[in-house]
């Protein structure tokens, strides 16, 4: 799962990503608004944790700017402005939650937890497809209450899947949110992933199908 945290504070920065990428996440880290913007135009996120007194754009800004534009993923807002009216104004503006600093990271990580499951229509931590279920919070898979065997590479692929809620995502697509800005990877890789999680969903009955000039996605196999 890519995250996009855009946060000035090194400490905290620093703080909040080794404990996203510690549980598995993607984080990409832009330190001030002017490159969070530029990162929301560039890449696509499965969420965004967003403070707003950032230098050379404001947090609201890039809020605002972001809606305005229809995208819908979900947004965190940490803050250490705990205004009443700021915090109205950012949840009006289309964020998902607001977080006032300081906060221990343990609660970030149920918030964030939260947004993703309620932009993915789910009432708990699981999200299901067939008979595969993936555990939100555990991060783990289970087919038939088995669990799969997954690399970590291969755990973010499956998720994105299951993400996507059977909607299919171009291989352009899987490449930026399955790895960094600074890995140079081709295309190739994610066919070897792909042909690697297939071989693993198929005494289930899930398969990846490659939808012609639309991408991959989840399918189930016909009896």
């Amino acid at each position: 799962m890519k995250i996009l945290l855009i946060e000035d504070d090194a400490i905290i920065g620093d703080a909040i990503k080794s404990s996203l990428e510690k549980t598995d996440y993607l984080v990409e880290w832009a330190k001030n608004g002017l490159e969070g913007e530029i990162a929301l135009t560039d890449s696509q996120f499965e969420a965004v944790i967003l403070d707003l007194g950032l230098p050379k754009k404001h947090g609201l800004d890039i809020l605002k700017n972001l809606r305005s534009k229809k995208n819908q993923f979900p947004v965190l807002i940490i803050s250490a402005n705990e205004n009443i009216d700021n915090k109205i104004l950012g949840l009006d503006l289309g964020a998902d939650d607001y977080l006032a600093k300081p906060f221990e990271l343990q609660e970030l990580h149920a918030r964030l937890r939260a947004v993703i499951r309620r932009a993915n229509q789910s009432a708990d931590n699981v999200i299901q497809f067939g008979p595969l279920s993936f555990n939100i919070k555990d991060r783990k898979f289970l087919a038939q209450n088995k669990e799969l065997s997954l690399s970590k590479r291969e755990l973010n692929l499956l998720e994105l899947f299951m993400l996507k809620n059977n909607r299919s995502i171009s291989k352009e697509n899987l490449l930026e949110k399955l790895y960094s800005w600074d890995e140079d990877v081709s295309e190739n890789a994610i066919e070897v992933y792909i042909h690697r999680v297939r071989a693993k969903l198929k005494p289930f009955g899930v398969e990846i199908i490659n939808r012609r000039g639309l991408g991959y996605s989840l399918g189930l196999q016909t009896p």
